[in-house]
């Protein structure tokens, strides 16, 4: 039965009107693998996360992998904040907020996209919540706090998604007014295994001097997870979406996974050849 859900899942809707109205169907089978993956959680007989993936709103299979996530700590906290993904629609939060009456918070630094996103959610909303809060804004270390706060939000979120295709490593680290249950994020995984982090621009915009040269290696990152008390469970199947949970939940179930394991790839190599033009150039390591 449940290869049967994922088959289901995994078509990728090609209009967003389609999805809207296949929703309560799409619900259905995402509540079934919920129970599916507690029963596992309670026999101790858990697939392995990265077997999880789907993909429904999200770029890649980051939905299914949020699902098992979620499954297992328990929506106890059904609140997002997502920065960096245009108009929220082909997001991390938007399956949430759809599916599983999560309310949160969408930040981006394009008004048109932000405009679109608005009224997407809002012309097929969630019965159940109140559309998502769009709040346009050009990110930096020094405003983050100001900026969720400004939105109303603070203390215990369930879901951080952080992708800015810039200072997501210094911006992450500067973030104290909530503390997610999880984080997805963006590591640069051209960088390998080295332990490097491009200098924090609080003007930078992408592709800044070189397309490549921006962000935090996935081995920085998961030091960063450390210091501020998550561990890394899981990434997309690319290697560059990283998913940490808070070191109190669930540690059991979902153990903690090695950098080098999410890096398999074959695209990891390809990836990692161009970072040779830019290895010389200026780095920290924290």
């Amino acid at each position: 039965m449940i290869s049967g859900i994922k088959h289901i899942l995994k078509k990728h809707l090609k209009f967003y009107k389609v999805r809207h109205r296949l929703k309560l169907n799409i619900r259905v089978r995402q509540h079934t693998l919920i129970e599916y993956y507690q029963a596992k959680m309670v026999s101790d007989d858990l697939p392995d996360i990265q077997d999880a993936g789907l993909k429904i709103f999200s770029q890649f299979e980051e939905d299914g992998l949020l699902l098992y996530v979620f499954s297992l700590i328990g929506m106890t906290n059904r609140t997002f904040i997502e920065f960096g993904s245009d108009d929220g629609i082909n997001s991390n939060s938007a399956n949430l907020y759809y599916h599983h009456e999560f309310h949160g918070l969408f930040m981006d630094g394009n008004p048109h996209a932000l405009h679109r996103g608005s009224y997407f959610f809002d012309k097929y909303r969630n019965a159940k919540k109140v559309p998502p809060v769009f709040k346009e804004a050009m990110i930096t270390a020094e405003n983050i706090n100001e900026l969720i706060e400004s939105a109303g939000f603070e203390g215990e979120i369930g879901l951080l998604s952080i992708d800015i295709d810039g200072n997501d490593y210094w911006v992450w680290k500067a973030i104290e007014v909530v503390s997610p249950q999880v984080v997805i994020i963006e590591t640069h995984n051209e960088f390998g295994m080295n332990d490097i982090v491009v200098p924090y621009d609080p003007d930078y915009f992408y592709p800044g001097k070189h397309p490549d040269y921006h962000g935090a290696s996935p081995v920085a990152m998961t030091k960063l997870a450390k210091k501020k008390g998550y561990r890394l469970v899981g990434a997309n199947e690319l290697g560059f979406n990283f998913i940490y949970v808070r070191e109190d939940l669930v540690p059991n179930e979902l153990p903690e996974v090695s950098v080098e394991s999410l890096l398999t790839h074959p695209s990891n190599t390809e990836a990692q050849a161009r970072f040779e033009s830019i290895k010389d150039w200026d780095y920290v390591t924290e």
